[in-house]
Formats: C-alpha cells, structure tokens, sequence
C-alpha cells in the first residue's frame, strides 16, 4: 500500500468516530459530509501525475498522519497572541484555536453595529437553517480533494454576513492558530463571507503558529460577493516551517460587486493556495494580489483561476515570489474569457526573483479567451537582483548586505503597500524583513 493510500484510508477510518462526536446535526449537512467523503474517498490525495498538481509533490503531507486534535485543548496565553499579532489586533477579532472558536481570546464588541460574525458550530447546533443556503455553496468537492476532506471534517469556522448596504472600514480579524498536540494535528478551518448587496467588508484572515510541532492546516473560504458589494481579504500565512498548509478560496461575484485577496505566505514547509473566482455579474471586477518569501527547502504554490462568465468584467493578477536557499515556488495562474464575456479586460503579471543558486520557480501564466473583443495580457519573469543597482548603491555607502536587502524590500513593497488596511504593510515589515533574512541565510548557508 503506497503512502497516499494508506493517508487516505487512514483518514477515511476516522470520520465516524468524528461524526460520533459532533452529535445531532440536520440531514443536509450529514448528506453534504457523506458526498464529501465519497470524493475524497474517490480521488484520495491529488498525485503529480494530474496537471494541476504537476509542480508540487504533496508525498511529505500524505506520509505524515495527522490526527484531530483534542477538543479541550489549553487556550494559549493572551499576551503570547497579542505578540504574535499585528496592529490591526485592536479590531474586531474573532480567535480559533486549533479550529475551535475561542471567545475569551475574541472580541466581538469591537465589531460595528450591523455586522454579524458567529461561529459556525453554534449555528450549526442552534439554527442550522442560516447555513444552508451558504455552505459549500461556492467550494466544489469533485476535482477539489483537500476542500472535500475540509467539509467531511470541518466543526467550527467564522461566518461572516454582511447586511444589505452596510459599509465599514474597521478591518474583521480572524486568527487561526495551531498549537503543540502529542500528535501531529490537522485542523480544518472555514470561512464564509456573504455581503448583501451595496455592503463593503474589509477581512483579515490569519494562520499562525504557537510552538514547533509538525501540523497541518487545511483551510476552505468561501465568499459571495453580492451586487455592488465589495468585500476586502487579506489572507496571512505565516505558520511555523515545520508545518504544512493547503487553503482553497472560492468566489462568486454579482453584478457590479468588487472583490481583492491579497495573499502573503510567509511561513510553511509546503503551502499550496488555491483561488477560484466565478465573475457571474455583468460589470463585477477582481484584483489578486500575492506575495510568497520561501527558503531552505520550502515548497510555495499559488494555483488561480478567474472565470469571466459575462461581459463588461475586469480582473488584475499580481504575484510576486522571492526565494531564497533551495526553496522552490509554482505560479499557475489561468484567466478564461467565455463566448460571451465581450468587452473583458484582464491583466495578469508574476515576477519572482531567485536569490539562492539552488532556488527554483515553475511559473505559469495561461489566457483561455474565447471571445473576440477584449484585452488581456500576461507575464511572467525570473530574474536575479540587478547587478548594477546594487553597484550603485554600494557607492553611496551601503555594504553589499543592506543593498541587497533594500532592493529585495522593494521588489516586495509593491505587494504589500497596496494592501487595504492602513499601516498594515508597515505592520508587516518586520516579519517580512526577518523572512528575507532567513531566505537570505539559508542561501548562504548552502
């Protein structure tokens, strides 16, 4: 029995026992999970053999058995998870531990009047009906076997709705953390964000780490963006390099809405992100943003897919890589126009700079256009820093460390200053710097 297999089964003999515990639920959601298994049981763990799994060998993963972690788990120390957190920790902050919803680590009463953020296992026991029009609505479970394991699995998660033209600035900050288990733990966090029609939501979605025990996250968002709604994510990985982290984000736009993921993946021995946005409504637009820093023998993958389904529809991609030590780092970015989808407009870029001899990146940008009016364009390069800028810097006094250092800094600020919530770039930098330095270590190290 190979590896995969034996993941599968492994898993597969450990849903019931789960289920058992969870107690009373509706039929929907039993049906829903059992449908779930069957995919997952049918495809098992996506092999390199498959397209899209080309780059990324997702072996270490399935050689490693996780187990669910202990329900009545210690809460982790407050002020260790302030530390942790950047300055957005202010707002409104909903906090899971090992995918459990914490509320002595949350704070709801920061949130604005209007918004309405709960924890999925209380609906999911005191009023199922407002789950079932929305979840796994938007995520698939054929083709799609971590996102099926996640919804045979998931127990709790942030459910976020915003009412019918409500707007706020004030940033929603949910922080997913996994502790230190006597086993190997795999938690399966969800997100769902409904914004009604003419509401603006700005999110912040947080995967962090307290300790050093191997773990895995395997995380599912699903959002839906209603008619000239606009909904903000800023998704931030920054788990140990000891952990694994696959996350599968799915949209769906309405006519006019405005959606943006600004994905940062800063942390992880093998991360895979994958983003599917549905543009479903005339005049909807999106922008993906993404910045990856690996090192040492770090695997990054970013898969996405924009569908333009109707005309008039907008879409900018733009993913940045920097990788350092013997890192590698996958771009697969497909943007399809459909027969009908006249008049699109998408652009679709991922530079990536190699600062390590052993560093490696597959990049993959892909345009499937099958209508006749519109404008598209993509690109993708790999290059080194430019010997002549760091000359001429190191003529103005700076060491040959610090020039290099400054112009990765600024290879990356392009992502990270156009983030929506002010001050979180310069938040930020500091962790960015200290993975920068730890890239830059490990490359010469080797």
């Amino acid at each position: 029995m190979s590896a995969f297999e034996a993941a599968r089964d492994h898993y597969l003999s450990r849903h019931a026992g789960f289920v058992g515990e969870l107690g009373s639920e509706p039929g929907w959601l039993g049906s829903l999970r059992q449908e779930a298994l069957a995919c997952f049981s049918e495809e098992g763990f996506p092999q390199r053999s498959l397209e899209e799994w080309r780059y990324t060998n997702v072996a270490p993963i399935a050689k490693q058995l996780f187990e669910l972690p202990a329900r009545a788990a210690a809460s982790p120390d407050r002020e260790r998870l302030e530390a942790l957190s950047f300055p957005v920790f202010a707002c409104g902050l909903f906090v899971f531990v090992n995918g459990s919803f914490r509320p002595e680590l949350s704070a709801p009463p920061a949130l604005s009047a209007g918004i309405r953020v709960e924890s999925l296992a209380e609906l999911r026991a005191e009023a199922p009906e407002q789950l079932s029009d929305r979840f796994g609505r938007e995520a698939p479970l054929k083709g799609s076997p971590f996102a099926a394991l996640n919804t045979a699995f998931v127990s709790d998660g942030a459910v976020l709705r915003v009412p019918r033209g409500f707007q706020d600035e004030q940033p929603v900050h949910v922080v997913f953390v996994s502790t230190d288990a006597e086993e190997p733990a795999i938690q399966h966090p969800r997100l769902l964000i409904d914004a009604e029609p003419g509401s603006r939501i700005l999110v912040i979605q947080d995967h962090v780490t307290m300790g050093r025990a191997p773990g895995f996250t395997n995380a599912v968002g699903e959002v839906h963006v209603g008619e000239d709604a606009e909904v903000d994510l800023v998704i931030v990985q920054r788990e140990h390099d000891a952990h694994f982290h696959v996350s599968g984000l799915h949209v769906r736009q309405e006519r006019d809405s405005r959606f943006s993921a600004h994905t940062l993946t800063l942390g992880g021995a093998l991360v895979r992100n994958d983003a599917t946005v549905l543009l479903a409504g005339t005049g909807a637009s999106c922008n993906l943003g993404g910045l990856f820093v690996g090192g040492g023998t770090q695997t990054i993958d970013n898969h996405t897919l924009v569908d333009h389904a109707v005309p008039h529809c907008s879409s900018r991609e733009l993913y940045k890589g920097v990788l350092g030590g013997r890192a590698r780092g996958v771009f697969r970015g497909r943007v399809i126009v459909r027969p009908d989808a006249q008049k699109t407009n998408a652009l679709q870029s991922n530079p990536n700079l190699l600062i390590g001899r052993g560093a490696e990146m597959d990049t993959k940008p892909q345009l499937e256009i099958y209508a006749d009016d519109v404008r598209c364009s993509h690109g993708s390069s790999i290059g080194q820093l430019d010997a002549d800028a760091i000359f001429y810097l190191r003529c103005r006094a700076l060491s040959l460390e610090h020039a290099r250092d400054l112009l990765t800094r600024a290879f990356a600020h392009e992502v990270t200053n156009a983030l929506p919530v002010p001050g979180l770039g310069e938040g930020l930098d500091a962790l960015l710097l200290e993975r920068l330095s730890h890239a830059r270590g490990d490359t010469e190290a080797a």
